[in-house]
């Protein structure tokens, strides 16, 4: 989801396979392998009134745990209104996604703010205020046929983290708050990428008092693989380490994600985002939508992404076990 936006040649070729993959799909009347979701009825979400008989939406997601739940956390949610529902998730990277809704080969995916204004939209610094990001990739996208829907709560931006045992030892809840330790405890993992971007590492440690070189040896910086951060934190390997904040990682391993407190981060809120011409033929879609969006913060997705990720479970049985535990829908008899 942080990395680099995918080569223009690359990024054309994999959509044009895609599309070829989705024409095939419907001309057959299949869908993809692993689109299976129990059986639902309504519960909050209730059947739209006067939805036509042969209403349908095609819903995709990215191929991550969390967007594998969000996705089918949308199946589930469009089966409960009503809808017939073509399951498109899973498809292999942001930009295949993406096109497949700006074309209207699908009408529903789940997306993040920050992720949509620096990859999709070209600009070069994210907005801290979540409010004031959704609202700028809403303006900008209505111009590709795109709607956003309410956000979420759930902000799946960069973080730093302690294990909670020596976060409390120290007396640590913010970033500010490392400023006040001493330089043996200042260590670091991080991975490459944010080492190295404009808006991550060392313009962090500029903004919280702690100079790189300086406040911060270079002694005190490990470079690590993304997921063996967790871990590094965990064993002590570092004191601080840089996460991203749904991660069920942070809940299994009882890891505290310390607080932006001078809003450093860019907002990754995930949001329902609609094929405008779809919204329009289906407006009540967008308040299904946002019955979802209103249960859904950090710490849940966390545990719903443990689940799957640390537990082993598969992702259309946690949508379904939460949305039913939420009274979103209800078993089908």
């Amino acid at each position: 989801m942080r990395t680099s936006p995918t080569p223009p040649r690359r990024a054309a070729a994999l959509v044009a396979v895609l599309a070829a993959v989705v024409l095939v799909l419907g001309g057959c009347g299949l869908q993809p392998a692993g689109s299976y979701v129990p059986p639902v009825a309504a519960g909050s979400i209730e059947p739209i009134e006067g939805l036509p008989e042969d209403a349908s939406v095609t819903v995709t997601s990215k191929n991550f745990t969390e967007q594998l739940i969000l996705g089918k956390i949308s199946v589930l949610a469009s089966k409960a209104a009503g809808f017939e529902v073509t399951d498109l998730s899973n498809v292999p990277g942001s930009l295949p996604a993406r096109e497949l809704l700006r074309s209207g080969q699908a009408d529903v995916m789940w997306e993040y703010t920050g992720t949509a204004w620096l990859t999709y939209l070209g600009n070069e610094q994210g907005i801290p205020d979540q409010q004031e990001q959704w609202q700028a990739v809403y303006d900008a996208d209505q111009a590709n046929g795109l709607t956003w829907g309410a956000p979420a709560e759930l902000n799946n931006t960069y973080a730093m983290a302690m294990s909670r045992d020596r976060a409390e030892a120290l007396g640590v809840t913010s970033i500010s708050d490392l400023a006040y330790l001493p330089e043996q405890e200042l260590t670091f993992c991080v991975d490459a990428e944010f080492n190295s971007r404009q808006d991550g590492f060392n313009p962090m440690l500029q903004l919280y008092g702690l100079n790189r070189g300086t406040v911060v040896p270079e002694r005190n910086i490990g470079i690590y693989d993304t997921g063996a951060i967790y871990g590094a934190i965990d064993q002590g390997e570092c004191a601080v380490g840089e996460v991203f904040a749904t991660d069920g990682r942070i809940d299994a391993l009882d890891l505290l994600v310390l607080e932006d407190d001078r809003s450093f981060f860019p907002a990754y809120n995930a949001a329902p985002v609609i094929y405008t011409e779809t919204l329009q033929k289906y407006p009540e879609l967008e308040g299904v939508l946002e019955q979802v969006a209103e249960k859904l913060d950090d710490e849940t997705m966390r545990s719903l992404n443990l689940l799957v990720d640390v537990q082993g479970e598969e992702p259309e049985q946690v949508a379904y076990d939460w949305m039913v535990s939420e009274g979103l829908v209800s078993p089908a008899d």
